[in-house]
């Protein structure tokens, strides 16, 4: 009998398999998945925040954004005082200009560009200076410079349209400024005049080229900006309903001459933004919180100061017998009448009689103050921290040592000198390059080759902003560090000039000069000595906020 040999085939079973520390450690994400981007721990478990676009996280809160840091800033002083401080530091009475003609790319000399922008200085002085410079005819070009910045903070961002009027008696140009509001500047149709925005009416389509318009912003199918819609009334206006809203469409650039047409001052934080955040937003609801609690102690400490008091009756005897003296009224026919609050009046040395069986009490309406300034203070500690302003200067409260009050001087100033260098790229000088271009089309001002080469233009065009300059703690000090950084070639004496005091060198020096003659004229001295602090040399500035001066003589 021969052997079967054969092979059964069978199906192919899964092996199970082998059982290991590392096959069976549970299989979990790395990295950010078991700290910030965690959904298993209870901190964290329902928090699920989306990001979206531009469009979706602001432009869609944009009106109720702009709508409550205005109600902040006319009603809440830790709010009225942010905005009014970066206002007085970044802008101050205007910005002005320093014309830098750069003499290498133009073939000219240093002297000869000294007097062409002293020249152009002046020139562009008669333009600002006078509020025909204003399409209202309200304000001058540096007033202008301070509402278009407070615009800019309270809304996010602000507009100003280039318009060209007919010239008029001691005014030669034609260029005028029209400030707008942001709130002007949106999608036309019905949607924007009731002050609401939903979320499908943010970006619309211009049924004439198809461009998209995102908040009033046309843009084509790049992304570029083409043109921005104005609005001829304030969405939201109850006192102008007899005037129909109409929309005007204002090319952002002149197809000509290539000069803007409208400016938008604003400050970009994403890509595809085309409008711009309140300065307040990131802490509308803590300084909200503050200023309800600010009323709300303000309110219990108006309460606590009156004087109140209470008639209280005597209760009858536990017999329920009546005092003698009330029988007695009885019996005389006196009836008892109930006693009138208000026939009593209290004032200094007032003595009043109470009839028999009542009695006076007061109510101390004691509350206690003690948790209230540290934690108003911790709060406000972060709201400047959001905004760029430290404490200190946020609540003008220099009471630390010097090192402290100047290092918070110090970390506010480099805020305020960043915003002063946007404001001035995005207001003055698009503004100034206009106006340029007119006085030079004018014959007013020689620039070679300004129409023709872009280089040359720009080499024409260049400027450097002054404005308000840095407060100081001791003057002294600022000088002696002033003198260094000219010695050593890190500044200028014209630097110097207009940060330290907002004047100009090439001025001071002819003033100077014409003093030295009267001086000289009078026969007096000409550097009298005078007393100069030493002890910020002597001593250490952290032992004592206000150190005192000694004599020595320069």
């Amino acid at each position: 009998m021969k052997r079967n040999n054969r092979k059964i085939k069978t199906k192919n079973k899964a092996r199970m398999p082998t059982s290991s520390p590392a096959i069976q450690r549970r299989i979990t994400n790395t990295g950010y998945s078991e700290t910030g981007a965690s959904h298993r721990k209870g901190s964290l478990a329902a928090w699920n925040p989306i990001r979206s676009s531009p469009q979706s996280d602001i432009d869609v809160n944009l009106s109720t954004l702009r709508a409550r840091s205005a109600e902040l800033y006319m009603g809440t002083p830790v709010a009225t005082g942010a905005i009014r401080t970066s206002r007085t530091n970044v802008i101050g009475s205007g910005l002005r200009v320093s014309p830098r003609p750069k003499y290498g790319l133009l073939g000219i000399s240093s002297a000869e560009a000294a007097t062409w922008a002293k020249r152009t200085q002046e020139e562009f002085d008669l333009w600002a200076s006078s509020k025909l410079c204003d399409i209202y005819r309200k304000n001058n070009f540096y007033d202008m410079q301070d509402m278009a910045y407070i615009d800019y903070l309270v809304d996010g961002d602000a507009f100003a349209v280039l318009r060209y009027q007919p010239p008029r008696p001691n005014m030669p140009y034609l260029l005028r400024l029209q400030l707008i509001e942001g709130t002007r500047v949106c999608n036309p149709g019905v949607q924007a005049l009731i002050g609401a925005v939903v979320p499908w009416t943010v970006v619309v389509q211009n049924p004439d080229n198809g461009n998209r318009i995102v908040n009033g912003v046309e843009i084509d199918s790049d992304g570029g900006v083409v043109a921005y819609h104005i609005c001829n009334r304030y969405p939201y206006d109850p006192t102008n309903l007899s005037q129909n809203p109409d929309w005007a469409r204002v090319e952002a650039f002149g197809a000509a001459t290539g000069l803007p047409n409208i400016l938008q001052i604003s400050h970009d934080e994403r890509p595809e933004q085309y409008r711009g955040v309140p300065y307040l937003a990131p802490v509308i609801e803590v300084i909200k919180q503050v200023s309800r609690y600010s009323n709300a102690e303000l309110t219990a400490a108006i309460i606590k100061a009156f004087f109140t008091l209470f008639f209280t009756e005597s209760m009858p005897h536990a017999d329920g017998v009546e005092p003698v003296e009330a029988v007695v009224q009885q019996l005389n026919g006196i009836p008892r009448q109930p006693l009138d609050p208000n026939s009593m009046e209290l004032g200094p040395g007032t003595m009043n009689t109470l009839p028999m069986g009542y009695d006076v009490k007061t109510v101390d309406s004691q509350r206690s103050l003690s948790t209230f300034e540290p934690f108003t203070r911790e709060l406000i500690k972060q709201i400047g921290a959001a905004i760029g302003q430290p404490y200190e200067v946020l609540i003008k409260s220099f009471n630390s040592s010097y090192t402290a009050s100047r290092a918070a001087l110090l970390q506010a100033w480099s805020e305020f000198k960043m915003r002063r260098e946007w404001f001035a790229r995005d207001f003055c000088q698009p503004t100034y390059e206009a106006w340029m271009a007119e006085a030079v089309f004018l014959g007013r001002i020689e620039a070679p080759g300004f129409f023709d080469d872009p280089l040359l233009h720009k080499a024409w065009c260049n400027t450097e902003w002054y404005g308000p300059v840095m407060g100081v703690l001791d003057p002294v000090k600022e000088a002696q560090a002033a003198s260094a950084r000219v010695l050593y070639g890190f500044s200028t004496r014209e630097k110097e000039s207009m940060e330290m005091t907002g004047t100009s060198w090439d001025e001071n020096v002819e003033r100077l000069s014409i003093e030295k003659a009267k001086l000289e004229q009078e026969d007096l001295p000409v550097y009298p000595s005078v007393q100069q602090g030493e002890s910020a040399q002597n001593s250490d500035p952290d032992d004592d906020d206000e150190t005192k001066t000694k004599g020595a003589t320069i």
